[in-house]
C-alpha cells in the first residue's frame, strides 16, 4: 500500500492533502528558506549534505510555519478572543508573530529556564507571558488556567493537526528543491516537525529515508521507538533546549510508522556540529539546529550499514534562536 492512500484515509492527525493546504495558507507570510551546501562539509562524511536552512524563517525557527498554519485556520469567532500556548521558546514566538499578523491576543506559558533570547522575542512580537515552572505538568496546568480564564483557542507546540500540516511544508520545498534528496535527517522532541516531514516527504517520495536526530540526555523518542509507546523520561538534560519536550498522541504513531530510525548524538557532538554550522556554514544556529548535522557525521551514523546507500542527505536546520551573551562576554573579555 503507498503513504499517499494511507494519508489521505486521515490515518494520521495530518495527511498530503493538508499539508498542500498549509502551504497555499502560509504563502504570503512565511519564507520559501533557502538550501545551502558545503564541499568541505561533504568531505567531511563523504556524502553530498542539504541544509534546509529554517534558521532563516520569520522568528527565526521552523515554528512559524505551523504556527501561522493554524492561527489563519481559525474563523473569526474562535480567533476573537486570541490564542494560548506553552513553550520554551521558539512556539511562543512564532505563535506570538502570527497572532500578532492577525491582530490577535497570544497568551504564552513560557517556563522560567527558557532562554532569554526567546523569551525577548516573544516579548518583541507582542505575546503576553505567563510564567510558569520548568516541568512539563506545570507549563500544561498553568495553560488550562489561562485557557479557563481568556477562552482563547489552545494551540499545542507539536500535538495538533493544524501544527502538523504546516511543518510539513518544508518537504514540499525542499524536495522541489532539490530532486535527488534520498534521506532527510530531522531534530526530533515533541514530533511536530517530524511528523509533517516524514508525512510529506513519503507521500511524495515513497522510498525516502526519514531518520530523526536526539541528544542522549533526553533521548525518549528512540527509548520508544524501541518499546513500541511512548517513553517519557524523568528529568531531560542536554544544551539543546528545543528537544525537551515529549511526543504527544498525534506525533507518535508517525514516529513509530514512518521514522526509519533515530540517532542519539552527545551533546559534545552538538557542540563540534555548532562550531562547523559557524565556521564553515557561516550560518548562525541553535543546539537543535545543529543536531542533523551532528548525527550525519556521527560514527553510530557513518559506520551502520544501513545507511550506506543515504548518499544524498537533506538536513533540516530548524533553528538559530541562540542566547550569544556568553560568546560576546567572552569577546569582550579578549579584548581587555
Amino acid at each position: 500500500m503507498e503513504v499517499d492512500s494511507l494519508t489521505s484515509t486521515k490515518k494520521y492527525a495530518a495527511d498530503i492533502s493538508s499539508i498542500r493546504e498549509a502551504q497555499l495558507r502560509i504563502n504570503s507570510y512565511a519564507h520559501k528558506t533557502p538550501v545551502l551546501s558545503s564541499e568541505t562539509l561533504n568531505s567531511f562524511c563523504g556524502r553530498k549534505l542539504y541544509f534546509k536552512c529554517e534558521c532563516f524563517q520569520k522568528g527565526g525557527a521552523f515554528k512559524f510555519r505551523g504556527a501561522c498554519n493554524a492561527i489563519l485556520s481559525l474563523d473569526d469567532s474562535q480567533a476573537a478572543k486570541g490564542v494560548v500556548t506553552h513553550s520554551s521558546g521558539n512556539h511562543a514566538a512564532a505563535l506570538s508573530l502570527a497572532a500578532k499578523i492577525r491582530g490577535i491576543p497570544a497568551y504564552v506559558v513560557v517556563p522560567k529556564n527558557a532562554p532569554k533570547c526567546k523569551v525577548e522575542n516573544v516579548r518583541r512580537y507582542g505575546g503576553q507571558i505567563i510564567w510558569s515552572e520548568a516541568a512539563i505538568e506545570s507549563r500544561e496546568e498553568t495553560a488550562t488556567k489561562v485557557l479557563q480564564e481568556t477562552g482563547a483557542v489552545m494551540i499545542h507546540p507539536y500535538n495538533d493537526g493544524r501544527i502538523i500540516s504546516g511543518q510539513g511544508t518544508i518537504s514540499l520545498e525542499l524536495l522541489e528543491q532539490v530532486l535527488e534528496i534520498d534521506t532527510i535527517i530531522v531534530p526530533v522532541s515533541g514530533g511536530g516537525l517530524i511528523s509533517g516531514v516524514a508525512i510529506a516527504a513519503k507521500s511524495l517520495k515513497p522510498s525516502i529515508r526519514i531518520l530523526a536526530a536526539e541528544p542522549k540526555g533526553a533521548d525518549d523518542a528512540a527509548q520508544s521507538k524501541a518499546a513500541g509507546e511512548i517513553v517519557k523520561l524523568p528529568e531531560t538534560k542536554t544544551i539543546a533546549d528545543g528537544l525537551r519536550a515529549f511526543l504527544g498522541e498525534f506525533t507518535w504513531p508517525v514516529v513509530r510508522d514512518l521514522v526509519d530510525d533515530i540517532i542519539v548524538v552527545e551533546d559534545g557532538e552538538i557542540v563540534e556540529a555548532m562550531r562547523h554550522c559557524y565556521e564553515i556554514l557561516k550560518v548562525a544556529v541553535e543546539p537543535s539546529g545543529a543536531i542533523g548535522l551532528a548525527a550525519v557525521l556521527s560514527d553510530s551514523f557513518r559506520n551502520n550499514p544501513a545507511w550506506k546507500d543515504s548518499e544524498h542527505i537533506g538536513i533540516i536546520v530548524s533553528g538559530g534562536n541562540l542566547d550569544l551573551g556568553i560568546l560576546w562576554d567572552s569577546l569582550c573579555k579578549a579584548e581587555l
